[in-house]
Parts: C-alpha cells; sequence; structure tokens
C-alpha cells in the first residue's frame, strides 16, 4: 500500500498538510518499504484560506491508503477522506522511518478493522496475505 507524510525537511512529519513543501510517498508492505516519491511544493504555502492550494496535494496523494500530517484543517480531512485516504496526525514531529516501522509492526499483527478493509479491498484480486483473528461473536438473548 502507499502511504505518504507531509514534510518540511525530507525526513520527519513536520508539516501541516496544506503548508507541507514536501509530501513523500513510501510503498509499504508487511516485510519492506521503499521511498516512490518526493513531491515538492512551490508558491505561498502559508494559511491564508485558499483552498486552491490543496488541489495539487490532493492529487499527489490520491492513490494512498494513509496520509501522515502533523495537523490538517477541517476542509483538508474531508477532502482526504473523501478520496478514501485515511488521515493520521502525529501529536510531535515524528521520523518518517520509524512511522513506516511502526506501520509494518501493526501489519504483522491485527491491524485495525479500518485498515483491515482497506487492505482487502486491495487484495481482492490477490491470495489474502494477512491471517486476521476473528472477531468474537456476540450472542443476542
Amino acid at each position: 500500500m502507499k502511504v505518504a507524510f507531509a514534510t518540511q525537511d525530507l525526513k520527519r512529519v513536520d508539516a501541516h498538510f496544506g503548508w507541507a513543501k514536501n509530501i513523500v510517498i513510501y510503498e509499504l508492505s508487511a516485510d519492506s518499504y521503499q521511498l516512490l516519491e518526493a513531491i515538492q511544493f512551490e508558491g505561498d504555502l502559508q494559511e491564508d484560506g485558499n483552498e486552491d492550494k490543496l488541489a495539487p496535494k490532493l492529487d499527489a496523494v490520491k492513490d494512498c491508503t494513509i496520509l501522515y500530517v502533523a495537523a490538517i484543517g477541517g476542509s483538508g480531512a474531508a477532502r482526504v477522506v473523501a478520496q478514501g485516504i485515511h488521515p493520521m496526525k502525529v501529536a510531535q514531529p515524528e521520523l518518517i522511518t520509524d512511522l513506516l516501522e511502526k506501520l509494518q509492526v501493526v501489519l504483522r499483527g491485527t491491524p485495525p478493522p479500518w485498515l483491515r478493509k482497506v487492505l482487502a479491498k486491495g487484495n481482492k484480486d490477490q491470495e489474502r496475505s494477512f491471517d486476521f483473528e476473528e472477531d468474537e461473536e456476540v450472542e443476542h438473548g
């Protein structure tokens, strides 16, 4: 799956989605990850209510499953979610490699339901590569 990161320095998630100078995109599996591309954005990236500056960023992340950001505005978050991308906020700047490794641990274990759904959708044509524990059945009385 593809994972995007909003970054100023290309090393950490340290940027607001709308103001990010760069978006880096990695291909990630439970066993490996690799940088696919680093997209640089020019021009006035400051907070100004100008929604037009989001369009190139939304286009850059359109094939991603997850988008890591330091912050994202309500409108930006709504537009990201509408594209089927799960935004993840980090509380403080974190190394992209650390986040990738944490995500790999999740993939090797039992991913949360929202991620299972995304992975199942992406693996429709492939043999399932994840062995999830069955959810407990609830008896109705």
